[in-house]
Order: C-alpha cells, then sequence, then structure tokens
C-alpha cells in the first residue's frame, strides 16, 4: 500500500498535462489544481492512510486503490470500490470542521457475508446496508466533539447520517437523505 504523498511518474505527467492545459484558463486552474486529501486509522485493523485522493481535476487511481483496500473487510478479507461521493463528503466535513486528526474509522466496506454474521450475532446493523455497496463509513475525529461532527454530516445533506453516542462514531452514507440516533 502506497502510504507517501510522492508523486509518481504517471502523476506528476498527469499534473503536468492538465497544468498546460488550463494555463489559458485562469479561472479553471482555480477548481482543479487543488488536492483533496484524507488521513484514516482503521481500529480494527491498526492500519493508517494519509494521501492525496485526487488532484488538477482527477480521481487518484493508486490513492483510490490504497482507500478501497483500508476500507475493506477485514474479516472476510473483500474489497470492493469506495464510492468517491462519500470520500468527497469526508473531505468537506473534515475541512468545515478543521479537524487536525485522521479518521479514526469503526466500519468501512461489509461484505453480505459479514454483514448477515454481524446480524445473527445481534449487532445493529441494517439487513440492505449501505456499507455492503461500499457507500457508507462509520467514523469519528478525536479531536471534535461526536454532536458537532454529527451535526456538521447532517449539513452536508449527501446521504444518512446515524448518531451513536454510547459507541462513540457516526455512520454517514451516500443513500437517501435521513437521519437516526
Amino acid at each position: 500500500m502506497n502510504n507517501t504523498n510522492e508523486l509518481n511518474r504517471r502523476s506528476f505527467l498527469k499534473l503536468a498535462g492538465g497544468a498546460g492545459a488550463i494555463a489559458g484558463f485562469p479561472a479553471l486552474a482555480a477548481n482543479t489544481t487543488a488536492e483533496k486529501s484524507l488521513g484514516f486509522y482503521h481500529l480494527h485493523t491498526g492500519e493508517r492512510l494519509k494521501n492525496a485522493y485526487w488532484a488538477a481535476g482527477s480521481y487518484l487511481p493508486d490513492t483510490l486503490s490504497d482507500i478501497n483496500y483500508l476500507l475493506r473487510d477485514f474479516r472476510a478479507k473483500e474489497t470492493i470500490t469506495i464510492d468517491t461521493t462519500l470520500l468527497d463528503g469526508l473531505h468537506k466535513l473534515h475541512s468545515m470542521l478543521g479537524s487536525k486528526k485522521d479518521f479514526h474509522v469503526i466500519s468501512g466496506y461489509r461484505s453480505p457475508t459479514t454483514n448477515a454474521k454481524l446480524m445473527r450475532q445481534g449487532r445493529s446493523v441494517a439487513k440492505k446496508s449501505f456499507h455492503m455497496k461500499g457507500q457508507a463509513i462509520d467514523v469519528y475525529l478525536p479531536d471534535v466533539p461526536l454532536r458537532r461532527l454529527h451535526r456538521a454530516a447532517i449539513d452536508l445533506n449527501i446521504g444518512g447520517v446515524g448518531y451513536y453516542r454510547n459507541s462513540g462514531f457516526i455512520h454517514i452514507d451516500t443513500g437517501p437523505v435521513r437521519r437516526w440516533g
């Protein structure tokens, strides 16, 4: 897993080409050259990732692959493509709140097999969970009060937001807009 912010040759060429293409349009340059970065610490695996996942108007496939791996179903050892709308929402949330810490991940992708197993164990999981589609994540930010994180996630209006005060995390998904907890 590539955990550095260094550009590989392909990313450098992509950035250089994009910069040349928009040189004559300063307004476009302001919108497409900014980087979007995310940092994660997975509580169950102990893995960390902090990297740009978007730059010069494009998602970075290598970083997206690293994110997919980090947010995998570690129980079933399965990955899925994580919804980029979810990643963009997390990026906005992190920026809105001015957090200096990485997102602490409780759950990312959950395979249907793992979801069914957790249901049989009496865990509070939805039968048609958006976790099974790569469209949901359970997280917290150590330097942001949970209630404030919850309120900001609702304000994003990108999908479902659950508040799990006793467990110390919020759920965010890119399904229909709704809230609970």
